[in-house]
């Protein structure tokens, strides 16, 4: 009302802060409309809220669900086990022939190899045996070139010929006739401990003439057509058996091994009479359970949701691995990915925008979660982390992918933790105890650089198996000490059996 007022103060506040431009807009009804306003934007926070709650519920698990999980895993355990259910089952179950954990004899030098993806470790593993026991590692990293991995057999093995003898060249060791174990991280049946028939390749490998065929004849081979050295191949290894081996020479109670990382897979020793797929029924033997494929048969299609179907639907082996689809490192972040586009075609997350970046696949690795996660991370790191990617995101869109994150990673590391429960409680009753003391040896990303996956897991053992007091120990360089391992302890069996 008064002539001379708003323009006097338009210009004081444009002297006090010249470097903005304010405008002044004159309200309309300002209390009763903005009330209304308040409660309009209050609603549709509310609504959006609850919508979001929703979504995520999905993921939430209770108790009586993982117990579930638990009794299904034991089901697909038998099923594995059983001769007459073996063929068809998903769980595998596969005999590795490890018939014992170090018992701190072994001594000697032993090689190892390590093929589990494009880069191929040749190691040089002195054990020594004695009050003061200690393993000596030295190895060396080899490239395998995209065009050996999918070429022919013949030249694949040929390259990893080729790498051994430039690493004895390099140690000084060309006419040591060394025993040799070989970590190989690829679905195989094993028929003894030197012998392994590649079910099929994974991992980019597509070498020709080589599934169905024995790994350890084609290595062989390999070295003839050499003609430059001789090493006595021991045994074949998976690298969850290697983890749980290196493990158990630190711990004699190691007796599971676990992968959590990229993948996702468990080992442990099981009663030989239990094991029908193999004769005999003294003693144990390592089981390397492929666990991977828990629920592949569609016992997991009620806990699975809409999210998972589309991680599945887009992989490179759709239907197959489905547990793994659900608690391993590579496919978080594509689960993850899913519901952030979800929300944003529902209007709840980036002003409604589906940017580029979120229709591009693996665009979240499992580092982003990890750090995405991280309780030591402010809101604005959150932010800047999401503009890494390319994701231009307010604060309210920040706390609602942590909670996506969080969301996520909690189930995965609950589902491994009921996988786990299933074998503590078997191997407790394959003994007949009340009670049982057991470590867990692990290896994997996930379980060593998140930031809550091993606690959640830890718990959900804790819960679902009370009557098992479960340690879990971190493995160092598992596959390569672990394949020496083996080969000391598969020497030393063989003596045992020549003087028997």
């Amino acid at each position: 009302m008064h002539p001379q007022y708003a323009r006097r103060l338009h210009k004081t506040v444009r002297r006090l802060v010249p470097e903005s431009d304010v405008r002044f807009l004159l309200s309309e009804s300002g209390s009763g409309k903005g009330a209304a306003m308040v409660t309009a934007v209050a609603y549709r926070l509310a609504d959006q809220t609850r919508q979001i709650a929703q979504t995520l519920a999905e993921f939430q698990l209770s108790k009586d669900q993982l117990l579930e999980i638990k009794k299904r895993m034991r089901t697909e355990i038998q099923n594995g086990l059983g001769k007459d259910t073996h063929e068809k089952a998903t769980v595998k179950m596969l005999p590795t022939f490890v018939r014992s954990t170090p018992d701190g004899s072994e001594n000697g030098d032993f090689l190892a190899l390590d093929l589990g993806g494009t880069n191929f470790r040749v190691l040089l593993v002195k054990i020594r045996s004695g009050k003061r026991r200690t393993v000596e590692m030295h190895n060396k990293i080899y490239a395998i070139p995209k065009e050996v991995m999918q070429g022919t057999g013949e030249e694949l093995f040929d390259h990893i010929v080729y790498c051994i003898s430039d690493f004895l060249d390099y140690m000084g060791m060309k006419n040591a006739r060394l025993p040799l174990g070989f970590t190989f991280s690829f679905p195989c049946k094993q028929t003894s401990l030197d012998a392994g028939i590649l079910v099929t390749w994974t991992k980019g490998f597509k070498a020709t003439d080589c599934e169905g065929e024995d790994v350890v004849e084609l290595l062989r081979e390999g070295i003839k057509r050499k003609e430059e050295f001789e090493l006595d191949v021991v045994a074949v290894v998976n690298d969850t058996v290697g983890t749980m081996m290196t493990c158990a020479y630190e711990e004699p109670t190691c007796e599971i091994g676990l992968i959590a990382g990229t993948g996702s897979n468990a080992c442990y020793m099981e009663e030989m009479r239990n094991i029908e797929t193999v004769d005999g029924d003294k003693g144990r033997m390592c089981v390397n359970m492929e666990w991977g494929a828990f629920g592949d048969n569609g016992c997991l299609d009620d806990i699975r949701t809409e999210y998972d179907r589309a991680v599945d639907e887009n992989s490179l082996n759709e239907g197959k691995q489905r547990y793994e689809k659900m608690c391993s490192g590579m496919y978080l972040g594509e689960i993850v990915r899913n519901i952030l586009i979800d929300l944003t075609k529902r209007g709840f997350l980036f002003r409604g925008q589906i940017s580029e970046t979120l229709k591009t696949r693996g665009i979240f690795e499992t580092k982003f979660l990890s750090q995405i996660e991280s309780d030591r991370l402010a809101l604005l790191q959150v932010r800047a982390i999401l503009q890494q990617l390319g994701l231009d995101s307010t604060c309210d869109d920040s706390i609602i992918v942590k909670e996506v994150c969080g969301t996520v990673s909690h189930r995965a590391a609950q589902i491994c933790g009921a996988g786990m429960a299933a074998i503590v409680d078997k191997i407790r009753e394959n003994r007949g105890l009340d009670h049982l003391d057991i470590t867990v040896g692990v290896d994997g990303t996930l379980y060593k650089l998140h930031p809550h996956f091993s606690g959640i897991m830890h718990q959900t053992v804790k819960e679902l198996a009370p009557n098992c007091d479960v340690t879990f120990l971190l493995s160092e360089d598992g596959s390569g000490k672990g394949a020496a391992l083996i080969t000391a302890v598969g020497c030393r069996q063989r003596e045992q059996e020549q003087q028997n």
